[in-house]
């Protein structure tokens, strides 16, 4: 690493997954850049899937070689209808053979992840780790100015804000949000189970909430278990046994005994959505722009859509010596970003509601979706390359090369 006091090309203000590879990709492609936020998180067992066009971005980016061999690979999607309602949809299982690629995404422990990700930081150039927090960001014609939370400022024409959902960089910007919320919360932890899960992802649909088991190495899987609030409340309280008892009895025992083999975290379910994604010579990228509910590996496979855009608009500028930060490419980044984050915000809330409701038309046009997918080769195709990936307008650092 380049150790830089600036100024700097860029700076990206968080060090969570999305702020660590947004600040390596853009020293990828020689941008000179500062990420700002405390030492990245070794101690979150959640895990997180990309799917098959963040790999490709990744690789295109030169780092997928230092991360690959801790990634579980996701081969087949199984959805079951977990509901006891009158009408049902049919077990439908996904097979990525069916799309010529070796799996839909990949699978790792977040702490594993970042500590990759820091990792890399540390030994790449054009790169710089700034430790601590910001209180500012302020701007004029030509820079943006980053004032630290003990006073220090550092400068630089573009700030990419990946401060999560309760970002300064957004605040700085005067960018106001949508939230809503659900009565569900979100029971998290890790399995390990006495029958082999053949790298296939399992997700039964409840009444309240998805149940997915997503592959880790050997027969080890994580979950994602959405319950009541109360329900989740009372599972996280039981011993190691009671829970894995009640767990394997949800899914009925579909990989066998379960031990649990992590620490129980419960979120509460919410959603968040920018009504700008940028101002003030700065962007939003992750959840400072979106957050919705674990649902169908959505979360960070967006916010890398959002990192490729930035990083080609960045790249396009420095090799022209523009202004990273001008308003030419605050509008570009807007444009480019808006329509997906919109559909894919607005689809994964339409997807969980449905789950909720027990209105019977609901029922039955979720019934009549699946049995269409399970059964019409065109539509399932495309639903599959849909979940990857938006491919009416996929950002060209994610595609093969």
């Amino acid at each position: 690493m380049t150790q830089n006091q600036g100024p700097y090309d860029c700076i990206v203000v968080g060090t969570g997954p999305a702020g660590m590879i947004c600040a390596l990709a853009l020293a990828a492609k020689g941008i000179n850049t500062a990420i700002v936020g405390p030492a990245p998180n070794l101690e979150d067992s959640r895990t997180t899937a990309l799917m098959a066009a963040s790999k490709e971005f990744l690789v295109n980016i030169g780092i997928w070689s230092a991360l690959e061999q801790d990634f579980t690979s996701l081969e087949k999607m199984r959805l079951i209808d977990g509901t006891n309602r009158l009408i049902r949809a049919r077990e439908t299982t996904f097979d990525a053979a069916e799309l010529k690629l070796p799996a839909f995404g990949y699978n790792i422990l977040n702490k594993n992840l970042n500590r990759l990700l820091g990792d890399l930081i540390e030994q790449t150039d054009n790169l710089t780790h700034v430790a601590g927090t910001i209180s500012a960001v302020r701007s004029d014609a030509k820079t943006a100015s980053v004032t630290m939370a003990g006073g220090a400022k550092l400068q630089a024409p573009l700030v990419v804000g990946a401060d999560g959902r309760r970002s300064v960089v957004r605040e700085c910007a005067g960018i106001e949000v949508e939230t809503w919320t659900y009565e569900q919360s979100a029971l998290v932890l890790n399995l390990a189970h006495h029958l082999p899960h053949y790298n296939v992802s399992t997700e039964f649909h409840r009444e309240t909430g998805p149940f997915t088991l997503v592959p880790l190495p050997g027969r080890e899987s994580s979950l994602v278990c959405v319950e009541r609030p109360e329900e989740a409340e009372r599972l996280k309280k039981l011993s190691d046994e009671e829970l894995a008892l009640e767990l394997e009895k949800i899914c009925h025992s579909v990989l066998g005994k379960f031990e649990v083999i992590s620490e129980r975290q419960v979120y509460p379910m919410s959603g968040l959505k920018a009504l700008k994604l940028a101002g003030n010579r700065s962007v939003l990228i992750g959840e400072a722009a979106h957050a919705f509910p674990p649902i169908g590996a959505q979360g960070l496979n967006l916010s890398l859509r959002d990192v490729a855009v930035i990083t080609d608009l960045a790249e396009r500028t420095n090799k022209q010596d523009g202004d990273l930060g001008s308003e030419d490419v605050l509008k570009a980044y807007e444009k480019h970003r808006w329509s997906d984050i919109t559909s894919r915000t607005s689809a994964v809330d339409l997807l969980n509601r449905s789950l909720l409701s027990s209105a019977l038309p609901v029922q039955v046009l979720r019934s009549i979706g699946l049995y269409t997918a399970a059964t019409i080769s065109p539509l399932r195709k495309l639903l599959m390359r849909e979940g990857i990936a938006p491919s009416w307008r996929l950002p060209r650092l994610m595609r093969s090369s």
